[in-house]
């Protein structure tokens, strides 16, 4: 289950420098290292230790596995044996082909390699069993600490390792990322992208190969001079069908990562190539241009030699863009930075982020489809003031929505949910927008579909203007967290309709004069004044024999029962002498408030049960005079709501006397001394509703 975030606004896009260490200890790499060379001791990690719960969570190991140090396997073990290849990431028994194809892709960029594999750690000088690596998440980046133990058989290791089995970053890395997720078995099944966006912090890019653009070559070649990372696969119709071989070699429903991309002169005509690795280290397309194939006798060996071609069976190989587009279906790019992705021109482009959450009953709405509850999703307001350059009539911008810690859910039965959004042209009110706005406008644009990936990206072009984003899960009810990045090429401003709080209580209306009461009122007189006694005043048990009396005659609203605490409630928010009763004329006040929340709850109890939905509340708080940001609400209907999403008269009527009250101790407190009020109405009333 998600916790209900309280965003601090838009955030800027974080730099690796800015990583931070998330080790429960408190302590950064550099620090426990120095402590264990201190100690004379090898780094243990007790955040991810070295047995079965680090490995499986839903199965036993088939055989018995042996956690060891690479000192423990080999002789002279290296962190980096002659630079980091692609020729370093080998499969083992474990399904993350889609983890490795990013790892062997990552290897093509020196820079971006360093960057998430430091430099500063070996099995020389300074070796204490400890290792880090910089990982990507959810907008910022993570240190993440490890200690070297892995699991093996045999005295060989169990998963990724390196062609040269004296080398284990590879091996490490894997490591590191399965902590990340919660274990090895979270890393079974993935899109590699995920992976690339996670090593670079990038933005993605997937095209479908069979309706891509007629310059897809061009496409694929600036990315990969751009150091982009490229994966493919071949998609499966069914279950039966995964990694399944195909007759030319390849493996369906398999990651695999491309690259390179070269052109060749052979007899007498230029020839589009492609070079593809499969993870696996073995198992080769089979067709034209594969290693041994009769097309390289015709390539004199300095070409052969200038495109890096061998023979051996390491699992990569070429092939010709056409029987690549005839083979393949689908292809990923991970953009290092958001400007690489403009195919004509370098542009700088602008970040903006935003934290949200989808909590069940308040902001779960679901997509359009499911119109009365789809307005309460979270909505960001995006205004777009300039225009693209070149003449351009419009702005361009992407929208990458990603739905957060799924991975590591799977261990608690949670599956990735199929997310998309929807952008709206803004109305001139600056405001949360209502059903009613949905009911009669039509989105401007959209994600292409709604998909059960961590993360939906797409590029739009809009005219400039100011518009409303939706993020939003399918089906409504279902809970996540979620990162959404707005990449555009102007500066664009981005505001979170739901951050603003505001209290506008309506002023009490006066009570009737003994000429002008109803028949009720006169009823509720009598029964006050039997229950009071000669002094006119009523105590809080008394005044839950009062409420609890009138209430339960009402047919029209479902009630249990109002609590001894909540009456207490109703006294310290209407008595003024401060005797701890109310007398008649302060109860006449609340008489006055209670009819007009009763008006207001039968409002919004749209199908007369005699509850409201907990959809409806924001709307049934605002009438009553609470303008409630999402963080709030989240809170109100955590505690008030019941399974069904639905409040009684009583939990409304609890959660309006607490509100009233956490505002009206504010103001109080506020006029007597400003600079001794550090919180905000926010954060007070967030403070009284967990109290």
């Amino acid at each position: 289950m998600p916790y209900p975030y309280q965003a601090p606004g838009p955030q800027k896009h974080a730099l690796p420098k800015d990583s931070h260490a998330i080790h429960s200890s408190g302590q950064t790499f550099e620090q426990l290292r120095q402590e264990c060379l201190q100690k004379g001791i090898l780094f243990e990690d007790r955040d991810f230790p070295a047995n079965n719960s680090s490995l499986f969570f839903t199965e036993r190991p088939s055989v018995p596995f042996v956690w060891k140090r690479p000192g423990e396997i080999v002789k002279n073990p290296e962190f980096i044996l002659g630079g980091a290849t692609r020729t370093d990431v080998c499969q083992g028994e474990l399904g993350d082909c889609w983890l490795l194809a990013a790892i062997a892709s990552l290897t093509l960029n020196e820079k971006t390699l360093a960057r998430v594999v430091p430099h500063d750690q070996n099995f020389g000088p300074g070796y204490a069993g400890i290792f880090h690596f910089q990982i990507w998440q959810h907008s910022e980046w993570l240190d993440v600490v490890i200690d070297d133990r892995l699991p093996t058989f045999r005295d060989r290791l169990v998963f990724l390792h390196s062609a040269d089995n004296n080398e284990f970053w590879s091996a490490l890395l894997e490591k590191a990322y399965a902590k990340l997720s919660g274990s090895y078995e979270a890393l079974k099944g993935g899109s590699t992208i995920e992976a690339m966006e996670d090593f670079t912090g990038g933005v993605a890019e997937t095209f479908e190969v069979k309706k891509a653009p007629e310059n897809f070559y061009e496409i694929l070649e600036k990315a990969l001079k751009r150091s982009s990372m490229v994966g493919c696969s071949i998609d499966v119709r069914n279950s039966s069908e995964s990694e399944a071989r195909t007759p030319f070699g390849l493996i369906k429903g398999h990651a695999y990562t491309l690259t390179g991309i070269d052109q060749v002169n052979y007899r007498g005509q230029k020839v589009d190539l492609v070079r593809v690795r499969n993870p696996w280290g073995q198992v080769e397309w089979n067709g034209p241009w594969s290693d041994n194939s009769r097309e390289w006798n015709s390539i004199d060996s300095s070409e052969q030699k200038r495109l890096c071609h061998s023979a051996l069976d390491d699992g990569e190989f070429w092939m010709t863009f056409k029987d690549f587009k005839i083979h393949f279906d689908k292809v990923e790019i991970c953009n290092l930075t958001p400007d690489a992705l403009e195919e004509d021109a370098l542009l700088k482009w602008e970040v903006t982020i935003h934290q949200g959450s989808w909590v069940r009953g308040s902001t779960a709405g679901g997509c359009r489809n499911f119109l009365d509850t789809f307005w309460t999703n979270p909505q960001i307001k995006l205004s777009l003031t300039e225009k693209d350059d070149d003449g351009q009539e419009e702005c361009t911008f992407i929208v990458a929505l990603m739905q957060k810690d799924r991975r590591k859910l799977k261990k608690s039965g949670a599956d990735l949910l199929t997310i998309g959004y929807a952008i709206y042209q803004s109305p001139a009110k600056d405001e949360h927008l209502t059903k009613d706005f949905f009911r009669y406008h039509a989105s401007r644009a959209r994600s292409k579909t709604y998909i059960n990936l961590r993360e939906v990206s797409e590029r739009f072009k809009l005219p400039p203007g100011e518009y409303i984003l939706i993020p939003t899960t399918f089906e409504p009810h279902q809970e996540a967290n979620f990162c959404l990045r707005i990449f555009s090429e102007k500066k664009a401003i981005t505001q979170d309709m739901d951050e603003n709080v505001d209290i506008a209580l309506p002023e009490p209306s006066k009570p009737p004069s003994p000429s002008q009461e109803t028949e009720e009122d006169k009823q509720f007189r009598a029964l006050f004044e039997r229950i009071a006694g000669e002094d006119m005043e009523v105590t809080a048990e008394e005044l839950e024999y009062i409420v609890n009396a009138v209430l339960q005659k009402k047919r029209n609203i479902k009630f249990k029962k109002l609590s001894l605490i909540s009456c207490k409630n109703i006294i310290s928010l209407m008595d003024t002498n401060g005797n701890g009763k109310l007398e008649f004329d302060e109860f006449k006040v609340f008489w006055g408030k209670l009819k007009t929340w009763i008006n207001i709850f039968l409002q919004f109890d749209v199908d007369r049960s005699g509850t409201i939905s907990s959809y409806e509340l924001r709307r049934a708080l605002k009438a009553a005079g609470f303008q409630l940001n999402n963080y709030l609400l989240q809170l109100i209907v955590l505690r008030y709501a019941d399974e069904q999403y639905h409040l009684d008269f009583d939990d409304f009527l609890n959660c309006i006397i607490r509100l009233e009250n956490a505002s009206r101790v504010f103001q109080v407190l506020k006029a007597k001394d400003k600079e001794c009020i550090q919180l905000n109405i926010n954060e007070f009333i967030s403070l009284a509703m967990n109290i």
